[in-house]
């Protein structure tokens, strides 16, 4: 007997029973059954941790925008110093050399007043030696008056002729010649 010979005397197409199709049932339903079970064990806590990572994601990306912009508004911070720094530095150049001007004209001021000094001082030293040329000189002339006037008076000289003689000799020594030497 072959198969289609079974098929005509059972009447069954496929071979469906009912105890077939009640195990059919049966099982659709423990299928139904596991899939509810494994995704409330299983699907939740995949889509728990899912979504932790969306929102870890999300916090990351929030994060490193934050931290774009910190750091734009660093680098303006930045620039911003970089241009103080060099007005700075243009600053400290101009007050140096005010600084090494400044110190130059004490310098030189400095100078002129040593150099006035030592001026002064040479002009006193110089007066103090003209006026000691003088003194000698005026020694000198009175040493030599004195010997003329001693040999005038071993000439027995008159009176008169002392008293002219002495006149042009005081005449002689007076300021004006004292003056021009």
């Amino acid at each position: 007997m072959g198969t289609n010979a079974i098929m005509l005397a059972t009447g069954r197409i496929f071979g469906l029973d009912s105890q077939l199709l009640f195990d059919i049932l049966f099982q659709g339903i423990a299928v139904f059954i596991l899939f509810l079970f494994v995704g409330y064990l299983l699907i939740n806590p995949v889509r728990n941790a899912l979504k932790k990572r969306q929102d870890k994601v999300e916090n990351d990306r929030k994060s490193a925008e934050q931290d774009k912009l910190a750091a734009a508004e660093l680098k303006t911070q930045y620039d911003a110093k970089l241009a103080g720094v060099e007005q700075e530095k243009l600053e400290i150049l101009s007050e140096a050399r005010r600084k090494a001007v400044k110190n130059e004209n004490a310098i030189i001021d400095g100078a002129k007043e040593e150099a006035a000094r030592i001026r002064a001082s040479a002009e006193r030293e110089a007066a103090l030696e003209k006026e000691k040329v003088r003194e000698e000189v005026r020694t000198e002339i009175i040493g030599v008056a004195s010997a003329m006037a001693g040999k005038l008076i071993a000439s027995e000289i008159t009176p008169e002729k002392q008293e002219q003689l002495l006149q042009e000799t005081l005449d002689e020594i007076g300021d004006e010649t004292w003056q021009n030497k």
